[in-house]
């Protein structure tokens, strides 16, 4: 609520009744607004407006005060109050850098409250009305009415599920691998181009946008500076800048490995390259009296396939591609991706991509641009060229807003899939597709991004940061990221999530990004429907309770799950776990008890970090059954770890609780 005055009106009534309205109204709304009284009586006395503004924002609390205060001292004519529209954001935190948020009079200023602001806001109305030469207003037959219109809604494309799971995902990143520059991760419908979510790491509440997230303030903090001093001021104004801004749109980065989907799927549509092809890795290739090195330095042998090749990332296998692509061909193609202009998507801001010029991509550029390094591209634009190879080909414009709606609830505005064009053929964006799902589900470096009963495309990512140097002139920042997509005959989405500066020992893509997009995907295909073939290595436990001991035993041994019987009872009156939790049967123990219950109680021990084969001994010693996920065909071999725990450690609970490990292999260097 707005709370107003009329100086004019106040000295009127001051000359007509010989009474201090003046100090009258600054006590009382001095009181009740929590306001000082000296500097509101000046306001009154030196103005003669018909409006002066006391309060621009009072509360209900104070709204309802200050009607009993002009009833109670009858200022009808000199105290008033104006309803405000004020934007409130039921969820927090959900989809803040993709909502924005709104300025003190509710004009939008960032995200989809910037872009659709005239729609959402809609005319106010007026009255134009005429004055005579002492301001008074004259007769109404010279007033005009100006009716308001009013502003419509909109229905985006964000499913508030799939967000809050990226979401999730996202923190639990920027805690394991101590992220310094935030963690973007985008899911995109690849068949129509609908962002089904967008999310960076911290994301801040628009209900107080000015409020820095936990880890923008902790990094205030620890400047150094005097809240009262300049440089504080101009840091949290940065970070706030920073806070607020879509990183899934607005910023750019060198997408390294994950770009060599594109220059497969280019090699392969220009038909100067086969599947059949066979090729070399000494550990480098050289271009224009450059060594320029692979990530494997020892090689990854001869006489390999070229999905052998992307599989594993190997640098010298894109470099040979990139010769015989040429350079005229491959910006073209670059350019057919949709990289070389804005995607269109309906959010502000968006960045440019950062490319070479046609007449400066040399041999040497040529080699290093067809592993992704030394350019740089916006994350929706990488996600929506990479959507194209899972789409057979057909690039889409990605969007947001789905639907606008009138205040009647009419629909006026629908959106329509937008295809930019066949960028390759369907049978080579088939094959691509097939190459990288091949990599997860069998030993390629993308294989932490592997799903249990689906088959996920994927490639993983590390790119250096050659905007930031040591002391002596070297990179030592990366970024590691994953892409990844799951296609049906009707549908499909992608994903990709971008780590940026993560400071954990371990910085490579394949470890921080491709284990945490498994985790999502695993969470999100059911609820979007996708089907999934019949889970390999899990189970849900059967009801046992009520059964004989003799009809429960025959049960789980058909089942092949491992289970020791509690008391001398002939009947199972409970059980742990519980009837439907979902177990690893060959690392878990179903307890049935014929007894009471002891209600035994254990401490959950920190897992993380262990190799597999150790957590796997920890908890099944203490009692715990386990449910692993991720990739794990290979349980037990060499480079596995935890890389998180669905039970935080040293929390109590019941011998035979289920805890959930997901491990990722870590010594994959891409």
């Amino acid at each position: 609520w707005r709370i107003f005055v009329s100086t004019r009106e106040i000295k009127k009534y001051i000359e007509k009744d010989s009474k201090p309205y003046n100090e009258i109204i600054a006590k009382g709304l001095a009181k009740i607004l929590d306001l000082d009284y000296a500097p509101l009586l000046s306001k009154i006395d030196n103005s003669n407006v018909l409006d002066v503004t006391i309060k621009k924002s009072a509360s209900e609390k104070e709204y309802k005060s200050i009607l009993e205060f002009i009833t109670k001292n009858n200022l009808e004519e000199l105290v008033f109050t104006e309803a405000q529209i004020s934007r409130f954001y039921p969820e927090s935190t959900l989809a803040a850098n993709v909502l924005g948020f709104t300025g003190s009079d509710n004009q939008g200023l960032y995200g989809l409250e910037y872009s659709y602001n005239t729609i959402l806001t809609g005319t106010n109305g007026y009255y134009l009305y005429a004055k005579d030469a002492n301001g008074n207003v004259m007769p109404s037959e010279y007033a005009t009415y100006i009716p308001a219109e009013d502003g419509a809604s909109i229905v985006t494309t964000i499913d508030s599920y799939v967000q809050r799971q990226l979401e999730n995902q996202l923190e639990i990143i920027r805690v394991n691998h101590e992220v310094q520059n935030r963690v973007c991760g985008i899911v995109m419908d690849t068949k129509t181009g609908a962002i089904l979510a967008m999310a960076n790491s911290s994301p801040f509440d628009p209900n107080m946008p000015y409020q820095l997230d936990s880890v923008s303030q902790a990094k205030l903090d620890s400047s150094g500076y005097t809240p009262e001093s300049e440089e504080y001021k101009a840091l949290k104004t940065e970070l706030l800048q920073i806070m607020w801004s879509n990183k899934a749109v607005s910023e750019t980065y060198e997408p390294g490995s994950t770009f060599k989907i594109i220059t497969v799927a280019t090699a392969l549509d220009l038909g100067v390259a086969h599947t059949s092809d066979t090729f070399s890795c000494q550990g480098y290739h050289m271009v224009g009296g450059w060594r320029i090195k692979c990530h494997k330095t020892q090689g990854h042998g001869s006489g390999f396939s070229l999905a052998y090749g992307l599989q594993m990332s190997c640098n010298p296998t894109m470099m040979c591609l990139a010769e015989r692509i040429g350079a005229e061909n491959f910006y073209s193609y670059v350019k057919k991706f949709g990289y070389l202009e804005k995607t269109g998507i309906d959010l502000p801001s968006e960045a440019q991509t950062i490319f070479h010029n046609p007449n400066a991509l040399g041999s040497t550029e040529l080699a290093t641009t067809s592993f992704g390094q030394r350019f740089k591209v916006s994350i929706i634009g990488h996600l929506t060229a990479i959507a194209a190879v899972a789409n057979d080909g057909i690039l889409v414009e990605p969007y947001v807003v789905r639907e606008i709606i009138d205040s009647t609830g009419k629909i006026i505005y629908e959106h329509e899939t937008v295809v930019k064009g066949q960028v390759v053929s369907k049978a080579v964006a088939n094959e691509v597709s097939d190459i990288l799902e091949k990599g997860v589900s069998g030993d390629g470096g993308a294989k932490n991004a592997y799903v249990d009963g689906y088959l996920v495309s994927a490639k993983t990512g590390t790119s250096q940061k050659f905007d930031v140097l040591d002391e002596n002139g070297a990179s030592y920042l990366r970024i590691g990221s994953t892409v990844a997509y799951v296609n049906t005959s009707d549908s499909g989405i992608a994903v990709i999530i971008v780590v940026d500066e993560p400071q954990s020992e371990v910085k490579y893509g394949s470890v921080v990004a491709a284990p945490y997009i498994s985790s999502l995907l695993t969470n999100i295909l059911p609820y979007l429907e996708y089907e999934s073939s019949k889970p390999k290595s899990t189970v849900s436990v059967k009801n046992y309770e009520g059964m004989s001991v003799s009809e429960a035993k025959k049960s789980l041994s058909t089942d092949s799950i491992n289970y020791k019987i509690i008391g001398d009872g002939d009947v199972v009156i409970s059980q742990l776990p519980a009837y439907k939790t979902v177990i690893t049967k060959e690392l878990s123990t179903v307890y049935l008890y014929t007894i009471k219950r002891d209600e035994e109680l254990i401490f959950v021990p920190s897992l993380v970090g262990m190799n597999i084969l150790s957590a796997q001994e920890t908890a099944l010693k203490l009692g715990l059954n386990i449910k692993l996920v991720g990739d794990i065909n290979p349980t037990g071999h060499h480079g596995y770890v935890v890389i998180t725990q669905s039970i935080t450690p040293d929390t109590k609970v019941l011998r035979g609780e289920v805890i959930t490990l997901r491990i990722a292999y870590t010594e994959f260097e891409d």
